[in-house]
């Protein structure tokens, strides 16, 4: 079972590539929380398992983590992009 991990600092359009942004500013959100970030797993068609007690390690707020189960079939880039454009849907 391979099990990836998407920290909210992947879709924060304030940081930049180098402070942990993963998707294109187009693609970033003002601010993801994982409830967001969570369900827009279960939209994409994955488990998600929100962890509100951790940090992504270049942050010093604690934002949490979701964590995606039975995500084989896919990349974790290919997981982070489509969760960017369903959190983009969500908003709207």
């Amino acid at each position: 079972m391979v099990e990836n991990v998407i920290y909210p600092a992947y879709l924060d359009a304030s940081l930049s590539r180098s402070e942990g942004r993963r998707v294109a500013q187009s693609a970033a959100v003002e601010d993801p929380t994982v409830d967001e970030i969570a369900k827009a797993v279960q939209q994409v068609g994955y488990d998600a398992v929100i962890e509100r007690d951790k940090r992504y390690p270049r942050e010093f707020e604690t934002r949490g983590r979701i964590l995606v189960d039975n995500a084989d079939d896919a990349t974790k880039n290919d997981i982070v992009q489509a969760v960017a454009a369903y959190v983009g849907i969500l908003r709207d």
